[in-house]
């Protein structure tokens, strides 16, 4: 029996430090038969994802990219620029075989962190480079797309990206669309029991378009409190009802929808 796949968690986040292995045995009770691993915030988490993948061996898999948001202090944020991407891009090219895919990368228009033209213009120049860095190692692209769907989807096919995931879409559903046609995937949090959003989009994507997310410790089932990958199933479950489709269903096409998008999962994944 296939398990679930979570194709976007960061259990490398200082949230779990104290008890990622109860964590990760915990996953593993619902079935969960592998993670995809995301950079968070800054560069300096690489070499902690590498570790974890290499400690958990089939079961974490990495993903190393800028991140749209970066971290000047534990209380101011901005966007991404260049300089940022020179500073990782080192620790991309040391691990590359490793990889599963270039992520967390995308855009993020949140007006906090987004001030003028210019700031948006280098997320753009940051995406556009990840881009190409994907294309060149054959690798998938893990996007955040906050306030900001239809300029990626459109800057995304304007790069000629065939690869994508589309974590936690937050647009309309007529948008999310638009990357169907292109092909791309959608990930979905356990957040969707709360979000209308998430389940308007849901009832429209075709079910061979989605993947299951937990985007731990972040868009748990209930606010504020943190999120665990264990929480898979309660992705699985709301799109079971939404769709009206078996359980079973779910776990089967998303599963085989992941193995599609991240190709390296297919050595560690057991019919």
């Amino acid at each position: 029996m296939q398990g679930y796949v979570d194709c976007h968690c960061h259990i490398s986040a200082g949230d779990f430090d104290k008890d990622v292995e109860e964590v990760i045995e915990n996953s593993k009770k619902v079935r969960s038969s592998s993670f995809l691993v995301v950079i968070t915030l800054h560069s300096r988490e690489f070499e902690k994802i590498i570790e974890l993948s290499q400690r958990y061996p089939g079961f974490i898999f990495p993903c190393l990219g800028v991140h749209p948001v970066q971290e000047v202090s534990p209380e101011q944020q901005r966007g991404a620029c260049l300089q940022d991407l020179d500073a990782a891009l080192p620790i991309i090219e040391k691990y590359k075989d490793q990889l599963v895919a270039i992520g967390e990368v995308g855009l993020d228009f949140t007006p906090r962190y987004v001030r003028s033209d210019t700031d948006k213009e280098n997320q753009r120049l940051v995406l556009i480079r990840q881009a190409q860095i994907a294309k060149e190692l054959d690798l998938p692209l893990n996007v955040h797309s906050r306030s900001a769907g239809r300029p990626t989807i459109q800057l995304l096919k304007e790069q000629g990206v065939k690869k994508v995931l589309l974590h936690a879409f937050d647009g309309k559903p007529s948008v999310a669309m638009e990357g169907v046609k292109a092909g791309y995937f959608f990930s979905i949090p356990p957040s969707i029991i709360r979000s209308e959003q998430k389940q308007k989009l849901v009832k429209q994507l075709p079910l061979e378009n989605i993947c299951l997310e937990t985007d731990s410790p972040a868009l748990g089932p209930e606010k504020q409190v943190r999120n665990e990958p264990k929480n898979i199933c309660v992705s699985a479950e709301y799109i079971s009802k939404i769709k009206g489709v078996s359980l079973e269903k779910v776990m089967e096409v998303t599963t085989q929808n992941a193995l599609q998008l991240f190709p390296k999962l297919k050595a560690a994944i057991r019919p």
